[in-house]
């Protein structure tokens, strides 16, 4: 996979992960499966124009706020719950003078979050809606959930009907938003 120029991702991330831990490992492997992944839906919805760099970017980005969570398993020792880790990411890459990239990282936890699931759910994150909006937050988004971080090999890509179950777990939103999101793809 070729990474565009246009921002140095691996720089950013250096800052905050060493790049001989566990963590920087699971967050740029991971983000590349997501990348290679989502560069793939782009290509399916090439009539919307997506844009391809910035989606390589920030799909290895998407995850950059997760050293800030309580998730052992991937060497996180923050202090802030894993569902956290996207608005916590929002805020780092804000500063970092990428906002695009930032709102990647708030909209692509779940399929989205709107702000009736997240005070429903009682969830610990802002009350604000975090829903993917532009074609390059939603094929991230998508992207995002053929991959598990507890997987050994964090290339192996799941099925749709895994992701859908997922889903399901949480709200009939999730799954109205999957079920948009697989026919925006042609996935079915």
């Amino acid at each position: 996979m070729v990474i565009s120029a246009i921002v140095n991702i691996f720089e950013i991330i250096k800052k905050y992960y060493p790049p001989d831990s566990r963590a920087y490992y699971f967050l740029v492997e991971h983000g590349k499966s997501v990348a290679s992944k989502a560069i793939e839906l782009a290509k399916r919805v090439k009539h919307l124009e997506p844009d391809i760099d910035f989606i390589q970017e920030a799909a290895i980005l998407h995850d950059i706020g997760i050293f800030l969570t309580n998730a052992k398993k991937i060497d996180c020792h923050g202090d802030k719950p894993y569902i956290c880790h996207g608005y916590l990411g929002k805020e780092l890459l804000e500063k970092e003078g990428y906002p695009k990239h930032a709102l990647v990282c708030e909209r692509h936890v779940g399929l989205g979050l709107s702000l009736e699931e997240i005070i429903e759910q009682k969830l610990p994150i802002p009350k604000r809606d975090m829903i993917p909006l532009t074609i390059e937050e939603k094929i991230i988004c998508l992207a995002d959930k053929f991959f598990s971080k507890s997987n050994k090999d964090l290339s192996a890509e799941d099925t749709l009907e895994n992701i859908r179950k997922g889903a399901s777990k949480f709200s009939i939103n999730q799954v109205t938003r999957l079920d948009a999101f697989i026919k925006l793809f042609g996935l079915e």
